[in-house]
């Protein structure tokens, strides 16, 4: 029987430069007393093959023991080591670049692109909720059209935006992996689409209020309290909930609102501020909120921070009402198409959208803010018409 465990620690610390065994193919290279490297000899399908296991003395001698044994196993299942280690190290590197994980770089990497560096959580959401549950734990290279399809056919019709936006960030990350170096296909996404089919989900428009309505609803916002003149500032403005929410009073000047790049939404050039006109109204209400205001917020929550996306809303759900807040946006541009003649990219820039390509962009640099300030004046007189004619009657 063949000797085993013939080194000693002592021995193997001490021993000059040479070659030293310690039984059953283990042995110890010295290169001089302190330096050396572990061998394993082991023999598969006939050949004789010759396994480095590592630096001494980085790898201890119990350590060489313990993986010799290892290896040892495998030869004696017909099995090359030297093939099943890299193997291993192969499965070891893909599973180290799981979808997860080159999620989360992705998203790092593109913050300074997104709105408020990515905080509101809406670019990583869909991936969160639709993709990651199935496939986080996947070798992102192990990905195929397949995988994608399974894990977001629930969704592909039922929820078509939010399955539409998670196969495009699932691209993305796939061109992230690919960045890196791993093996992915990168039409894998392009795949999945074909394999889906064409979404049946018709998109349904925000329900807005018609604007004839208009007025009689703002007369109706008259009680003073914070979520009424906050409805009173969007209808006058035409902006979205969220600046409205977050109006503080460094942000006016004037008779202009200046919302900051990192809260406006929609805009290719989100790097600049957008600049809105004030009415002589939505002046009287900005003053009406100050008074109740805390910590220069306009619109303050009961307990901190400000009023939440969904307290305008509640309100409107609460009068049994199917419009929305963000509907009084379309409520002033029908009335805008329906009773003037201003130009489009007039009205559009009042909504904040952006109009024309980016050479036209490049060449056109107002904001058309002396137009818009009367368009905006026209359409306060008319939401508050209502208001105006009681005071005529002395109501």
């Amino acid at each position: 029987m063949r000797q085993t465990n013939r080194l000693s620690g002592a021995k193997v610390k001490t021993a000059d430069a040479g070659k030293y065994g310690d039984g059953v193919g283990l042995w110890l290279h010295k290169r001089d007393v302190k330096h050396g490297k572990w061998v394993l000899l082991v023999t598969v399908h006939g050949r004789r093959r010759e396994m480095g296991l590592g630096a001494y003395p980085a790898v201890s001698l119990k350590e060489a023991r313990e993986d010799a044994e290892k290896w040892r196993m495998m030869a004696r299942r017909n099995l090359d080591p030297i093939k099943e280690r890299e193997r291993e190290r192969r499965q070891l590197e893909r599973n180290m670049h799981l979808l997860k994980d080159i999620a989360f770089d992705a998203f790092e990497s593109r913050k300074a692109e997104l709105k408020g560096d990515g905080k509101a959580g809406r670019w990583f959401s869909p991936l969160d909720l639709h993709v990651l549950p199935k496939l986080g734990k996947v070798p992102v290279v192990d990905i195929d059209q397949i995988d994608i399809r399974d894990t977001l056919a629930p969704i592909w019709h039922e929820k078509a935006e939010t399955a539409s936006k998670a196969m495009d960030r699932l691209g993305i990350c796939l061109k992230h992996a690919a960045a890196l170096g791993l093996d992915v296909d990168l039409q894998a996404t392009m795949k999945a689409r074909a394999l889906l089919g064409k979404q049946r989900h018709k998109p349904k428009n925000i329900p807005a209020l018609p604007w004839a309505e208009v007025p009689a609803f703002y007369s109706s916002l008259d009680e003073g309290t914070t979520t009424h003149l906050a409805l009173r500032l969007l209808i006058l403005t035409a902006v979205r909930s969220g600046p409205i929410r977050k109006a503080h009073e460094d942000q006016f000047e004037d008779d202009v609102w200046t919302i900051p790049a990192e809260i406006v939404k929609g805009r290719r050039d989100a790097t600049e501020d957008f600049r809105v006109p004030l009415s002589d109204a939505a002046l009287e209400v900005i003053e009406a909120a100050k008074k109740q205001g805390r910590d220069g917020n306009l619109f303050p929550s009961v307990r901190k921070g400000v009023i939440s996306d969904a307290t305008m809303a509640r309100l409107m759900e609460r009068r049994d009402m199917q419009a929305r807040p963000h509907g009084f946006r379309s409520s002033f541009r029908d009335w805008v198409a329906e009773t003037t003649n201003t130009p489009h990219e007039v009205a559009e820039t009042c909504l904040g959208h952006v109009v024309g390509g980016s050479v036209e962009r490049a060449y056109r640099r107002t904001d058309h803010l002396d137009q818009r300030r009367i368009l905006m004046q026209r359409w306060a007189d008319f939401a508050t018409s209502r208001l105006l004619g009681k005071a005529r009657r002395g109501g």
